[in-house]
């Protein structure tokens, strides 16, 4: 039977985003800051300061750009205290805000601003020459290049100077359940990357279940958040840059992740909470660096993105007495799900915690059916911040969702079971993504990829778990062309001799030129006499997972 939450559902405003952000009466005064950069805080937002800058953008882009509803702007930047005035502008003239991966290649850069057919492209001075290379590949024109941050250009104006001297337009009346927020990009099965459609009703759903389920421990006027994790992953975007607009929480904006900043930033600032994927927790956990700092400000750290495993979670915990509770989310549930209350986070180590309101779900097993209770199953999951669908691939959103007991549910891909007092546990995927740090990497991606590199043969993609970075790292397993397989240990793959190491260092060298940071073959190469596949040709890549686990246990040093 599905299962519903533990947590009381909680009531959706039935408005767009700007409307519940910046017109409905708050709790908080409209000086509250809301964003302040960490490395000059003299750039700061206050409510107030966001609505005026965002509003101004929006009639703008009418002036400028020949704007019309349902235009697609990206932002294309590290972290900053502009993001939340774009987005919002966008909103105003009833665009879509798109985000791209700052680590991006020129190429991948390329892809998303065709699929999405962006209008405007908004970038940072530090990324401005891929910018412009991959607009050049693309239909964006380069005078609709804009630049955000501190950086100046003199061939590029700066959002900030897109303004109107005609009569307003007038903000654009949204329908919160059909109109598009946000066109964030998840990696599919296929290999490309798909545009996840999340609505304004969507998001606005989510962060009033994440306010029923957790936000009571929080709140404007007494915390600070630390905005570390990346603004253009799903979590970050509504869980910092957005959370932190609606509850009116001082938010402190990182550009780029540093450890020993970070922990600079928590004494300085007296952080009390923040959002951080799982190799945060296990430097905090290990690194000498901490002794340095004064943390006891911090009160809790959610952890998501991730598994996280539990003698990190205690190691902190006895370390510097903060808790640690973790969440789970999908960018399709837009995206957080599950998380546990911090009162429970100890007594309810290894799972990711309740459920949020308004939810429900159900566990199926690979037959189709419900599988029983306490037994794994694929986790479905139903509610009002379920995607609207992916952009331009119907196909991909009938296989993603399925219409049962009256309710239309997305099929999450990962494996797990509810235990009796209600906690979720994910054990596995059903997927044959990656999940490197948050980030998901499609196998066929870089397969595709590398079989342009003349030394490959054939070649097979899976995720390896890196138990000193807590993560899946990516690893490929070649058919070396020049040598056909030999000089390899046909137990495990690994390379056995000189020149099969300088050829599998000399293709990741390669490699690491044409993909995004987290794309990176961190798990190495390991050359194999074949691919083991199907009679129908398909990769078992089961076969190649325990040739992953053999290894494991003879400790065969990675490349």
């Amino acid at each position: 039977m599905p299962v519903g939450s533990s947590f009381a559902d909680v009531a959706i405003p039935n408005v767009d985003m700007w409307s519940l952000m910046l017109e409905t009466k708050r709790d908080f005064p409209e000086s509250q800051v809301i964003y302040k950069c960490s490395r000059n805080p003299e750039r700061i937002y206050t409510l107030e300061q966001v609505r005026t800058a965002a509003s101004t953008f929006g009639e703008g882009l009418y002036s400028h750009f020949s704007w019309k509803k349902g235009d697609v702007l990206l932002i294309y930047s590290p972290n900053d205290v502009d993001y939340g005035p774009v987005i919002y502008g966008t909103l105003y003239a009833g665009g879509i805000v798109s985000t791209a991966n700052p680590g991006y290649t020129v190429d991948e850069l390329a892809f998303q601003l065709r699929d999405t057919e962006t209008k405007v492209l908004v970038t940072s001075e530090s990324h401005l020459e891929k910018a412009i290379a991959a607009a050049a590949r693309t239909n964006v024109p380069i005078e609709n290049i804009l630049m955000l941050g501190p950086g100046k250009s003199s061939q590029f104006l700066h959002w900030k100077q897109i303004t109107t001297s005609g009569p307003l337009v007038g903000r654009v009346q949204i329908e919160p359940q059909e109109d598009l927020a946000f066109l964030v990009y998840s990696s599919g099965t296929t290999g490309l990357p798909k545009g996840v459609m999340l609505t304004h009703r969507n998001v606005i759903a989510d962060l009033s279940m994440l306010t029923g389920a957790v936000g009571h421990w929080y709140s404007s006027g007494s915390d600070r958040i630390l905005g570390v994790l990346p603004f253009f992953h799903i979590y970050g975007l509504v869980g910092l840059v957005n959370q932190c607009l609606l509850r009116g929480i001082e938010m402190i904006v990182v550009p780029d992740y540093k450890f020993e900043e970070f922990l600079g930033l928590v004494e300085k600032h007296r952080i009390t909470f923040t959002y951080v994927a799982p190799p945060v927790v296990v430097r905090l956990a290990q690194d000498h660096l901490v002794n340095k700092y004064d943390l006891s400000s911090l009160r809790m750290i959610t952890c998501g993105a991730a598994p996280l495993a539990t003698e990190i979670i205690r190691k902190v915990y006895q370390r510097l007495k903060v808790g640690i509770n973790q969440a789970y989310g999908l960018s399709e549930t837009s995206p957080m799900t599950h998380t546990q209350p911090w009162d429970e986070w100890e007594s309810s180590i290894g799972s990711v915690g309740k459920m949020f309101p308004n939810l429900t779900a159900k566990f199926v097993t690979t037959d189709g059916d419900e599988a029983k209770a306490g037994t794994p199953g694929e986790l479905w999951l139903s509610g009002p911040n379920v995607f609207k669908g992916y952009w331009k691939n119907p196909s991909a959103t009938a296989a993603s969702v399925a219409e049962q007991d009256g309710r239309r549910y997305l099929k999450t891909g990962d494996v797990g079971y509810l235990d009796k007092n209600h906690n979720f546990f994910v054990t596995d995927r059903v997927k044959d993504q990656i999940k490197y740090k948050g980030f998901q990497v499609a196998p066929n991606e870089l397969e595709g990829k590398l079989s342009d590199h003349p030394l490959v043969h054939d070649i097979a993609v899976i995720g390896s778990y890196d138990s000193v970075a807590h993560t899946e790292v990516p690893r490929a397993y070649i058919v070396n062309r020049a040598r056909g397989g030999e000089g390899c240990d046909q137990a495990t793959g690994v390379p056995e001799d000189e020149q099969s190491l300088r050829d599998a260092a000399e293709i990741v060298q390669w490699f690491a030129k044409r993909v995004a940071n987290h794309k990176q073959l961190r798990g190495g190469i390991r050359f194999v006499n074949q691919i083991p596949k199907s009679a129908a040709g398909k990769i078992l890549k089961n076969e190649l997972k325990q040739m992953t686990k053999l290894e494991s246990v003879r400790e065969r040093p990675r490349l």
